[in-house]
């Protein structure tokens, strides 16, 4: 939707004035525009405006010493409206200075038209949508949208998903940080699922577990021939996501050799596939996650600052589990549910004991980890009701003749025992007993190769 205010275009070169006073016209929105920092801060202060457009240099100097100021000035007049800063690709540090000030967004001169648009659409819809949705509880997020995969009612979670209400129809660019087992990738999928992106593709790839020498072709694609074993074309994540969403988990962990290559297409839309000298682009929204400190990495040089700005124009934190404790019986339950409906298991209930034996924990693998352990609990007592000693490893003051004691098993006499009962109860389905053990397909048949288990 296009705003009722105007834009203002800030920039002492009238060719570019022109092109994009042009450029917003045809898309729709009216514009004034100002030649010098003092007759911008004149229109600021003569009208309000839905957003800025403004230039890093106005004179020979380049040192953006000028954008900065006239930026400061600008946010000092109307901090609410956002500004997006055009910036030449090798004064890009500048840019990212200006981001730390306050702007909502930068683009690089020259400029692709339909990127710097998007830009602009996507900053006035963060800052529409910010007054749209505010402090509704759990039922009125439910009723409204859709976060049925995200378990529990803390204060921090329900702010945390009125949140992600809010800029979930936006393209803005969301960075999810949490430890691992938090339920990043399930935020990333409500972030898509409650999108205008929806009937897209969600597109998922661990960023972690490519290899340097891999990077362009996973992410990029590449032709038949390209290298030794490009025996056909590869369409590339970027490709898949056209129209819909990529997320990109582990982001911390991506080489730093590959983190300008992943900056140039978050930057201009547009790559080549390995082997190809035709360059294409692709329509995508951009989520990424990580249980590392970008902040940290990039002030050791560790990580690109540059490209933490393309990524985190929004950031969520999502909570450990040890700081929601209310929310941990609701999660234990619901995943007792679902191990029930797995494994053909009806009635399962856990005790009260065990409830709070479970609220106690500290929980360092989060989530993922109480999961895990709702699931070898169900899969190792053969009980209808769960006690804490079911979780906790111990055994029952008289336990039952069948089971031995786990202080008396070594590690590989464990797994072989969990294994055997995870197929038991799922009759021999090894893509569900991996799921349960937390294990994929394969990883789950060389294990039974192993213990030459049928």
């Amino acid at each position: 939707m296009n705003p009722s205010l105007p834009i203002l275009i800030v920039d002492d070169d009238h060719s570019v004035l022109a092109s994009l006073r042009l450029m917003l016209k045809q898309a729709g929105w009216a514009t004034d525009t100002a030649d010098t920092p003092v007759r911008a801060l004149a229109c600021m202060t003569e009208k309000p405006y839905a957003l800025v457009v403004q230039d890093m240099n106005f004179s020979r100097s380049t040192s953006g010493d000028e954008g900065l100021d006239l930026l400061a000035r600008i946010r000092g007049l109307a901090p609410e409206t956002p500004i997006i800063l055009l910036t030449a690709w090798g004064s890009i540090d500048l840019a990212v200075e200006g981001m730390k000030r306050g702007a909502s967004d930068f683009a690089t001169k020259p400029w692709d038209n339909a990127d710097l648009l998007r830009r602009i659409q996507t900053a006035l819809a963060v800052k529409a949508q910010e007054s749209q949705v505010d402090g509704l509880s759990r039922e009125q997020l439910d009723e409204q949208f859709d976060f049925s995969a995200v378990i529990g009612r803390h204060p921090a979670l329900l702010e945390l998903l009125n949140t992600v209400a809010r800029i979930a129809p936006t393209d803005a660019p969301v960075l999810i940080l949490g430890e691992s087992g938090t339920g990043k990738e399930l935020i990333a999928d409500a972030l898509h699922a409650n999108s205008d992106r929806r009937e897209g593709p969600l597109v998922k790839t661990n960023l972690g577990g490519i290899p340097a020498s891999l990077f362009e072709s996973e992410m990029f694609g590449h032709v038949k021939g390209a290298f030794t074993d490009a025996r056909r074309d590869r369409v590339g994540r970027f490709a898949l996501a056209d129209g819909g969403t990529l997320f990109m988990d582990e982001v911390g962990d991506i080489d730093r050799s590959c983190q300008v290559k992943l900056l140039r297409v978050l930057q201009d839309r547009v790559f080549e596939p390995v082997g190809s000298s035709q360059s294409r682009s692709a329509d995508v929204r951009i989520i990424s996650a990580t249980n590392r400190d970008l902040e940290a990495m990039a002030a050791n040089d560790d990580f690109r600052e540059d490209l933490l700005y393309r990524l985190n124009l929004i950031t969520l934190r999502l909570p450990p589990l040890r700081e929601r404790r209310s929310d941990i019986r609701l999660i234990a339950l619901h995943h007792l549910s679902h191990a029930a409906q797995m494994y053909g298991r009806s009635a399962l209930s856990i005790s009260e004991e065990g409830l709070k034996w479970l609220e106690q924990q500290e929980w360092p693998g989060n989530v993922r980890e109480l999961r895990q352990a709702i699931e070898r609990a169900v899969l190792m007592s053969g009980k209808t009701t769960l006690n804490a000693a079911d979780f906790s490893g111990r055994t029952a003051a008289s336990p039952p003749s069948s089971s031995a004691s786990l202080s008396n098993l070594t590690l590989e006499e464990m797994e072989q025992m969990m294994i055997r009962r995870s197929l038991e109860l799922t009759d021999g389905n090894v893509s569900r007993a991996a799921e349960s053990l937390g294990l994929s397909r394969p990883a789950l048949y060389r294990r039974m190769e192993k213990y030459g288990i049928q």
